[in-house]
This record gives structure tokens, C-alpha cells and sequence, in this order.
């Protein structure tokens, strides 16, 4: 058995061209049979709080939406801190950082570009700073939504092929 402690470490540069390729929420795209993103927020009693999202990994950040009244929603206006994990294939991924709701048109429309690129048909609301579109998951809440950014703060990785081993980076 491998000594997990001396083998050579991932580099990020590679767990982030890995994440730029896409992290598709279909069946059959990822580990072990897709990926699933799954962000912890903290309730107003510093308890966690864990929900499965949609995300994107776009200019080395991850985005996902939210409807306002959702415990999520609350929770990172109260408390912004937060941590997504991630299983691909080749690793698992826990991300630390903070998501702050973007507001700014252009911006929101190129997410929006994005998530309709993926298969959801998102697409900006009249006001500009937020997402319709004819379907969410439930755990979004009903539209509008509002996209986040999540900036790691930390990354944790765990190699899940060989030769295995864990890497942990700060930015």
C-alpha cells in the first residue's frame, strides 16, 4: 500500500483544466454516475446546512443560483461563508471560500449563456439581475434566481486514481 504522504502532490493547475472541461449534471458524466456538487452553508444556529446544486466552474470560480427565500439564499446574506464539494472520476473536491450574490447584467447573462449551453434554460429575467427559465431544481426555489459566486478561499483534493493521495491548496 502506498505511504498517502509521499506521493507527489496534484497540482491545481491540473484539477482546474480537469473543472474547465465541464462538470455535467447528467447521468453517466462523472463519479460515480455524475457529478454531484453539494454546498454546506451555516444556519443561523452554526449548524450546517447541505443541499445539492447545479454549478459551473468558469474563470476559476464555481456559480450556481438560488431563489431568495431559500434556506441556502438566507443563510449566505446572514453568513457568505461556505464550502461546495465535488466527486469527478479522477478526484474528490471540497472548495472553501465565499459566494456573494452577482448582480451585474452583463455578467448575469453570460452565466446564463452558459448554464442554457449545459441543457438549462436559463435565461436573464427583465430585470437584468436575475434568471428565469422554465424549470429548476426544487431545491432553487421558484424564479427569479439569483447567481453566486462561490471564491475559494481553499481546496482540498483527493486523488481518486492512482497513485492516489491528497493536496491541499490556499489562494
Amino acid at each position: 500500500m502506498a505511504d498517502l504522504y509521499n506521493l507527489p502532490p496534484l497540482e491545481w493547475a491540473s484539477i482546474q483544466a480537469r473543472l474547465d472541461a465541464g462538470i455535467s449534471q447528467a447521468p453517466g458524466t462523472g463519479g460515480p454516475n455524475r457529478h454531484s456538487c453539494w454546498l454546506t452553508t451555516i444556519n443561523p444556529d452554526g449548524s450546517p446546512h447541505v443541499t445539492g446544486i447545479g454549478a459551473l466552474f468558469v474563470d476559476g470560480s464555481f456559480w450556481f443560483e438560488s431563489g431568495e427565500g431559500t434556506r441556502k439564499a438566507r443563510n449566505l446574506v446572514r453568513d457568505p461563508r461556505c464550502a461546495l464539494s465535488l466527486a469527478t472520476q479522477e478526484f474528490d473536491l471540497v472548495v472553501a471560500g465565499e459566494a456573494r450574490q452577482v448582480t451585474d447584467p452583463p455578467t448575469v447573462a453570460a452565466m446564463a449563456t452558459r448554464w442554457a449551453a449545459e441543457g438549462w434554460p436559463a435565461q436573464v429575467d427583465e430585470t437584468g439581475r436575475a434568471l428565469t427559465a422554465e424549470f429548476s431544481a426544487p431545491s432553487a426555489g421558484p424564479p427569479p434566481w439569483f447567481v453566486y459566486r462561490l471564491s475559494p478561499h481553499t481546496a482540498t483534493a483527493l486523488q481518486t486514481v492512482e497513485p492516489g493521495g491528497a493536496t491541499r491548496w490556499r489562494f
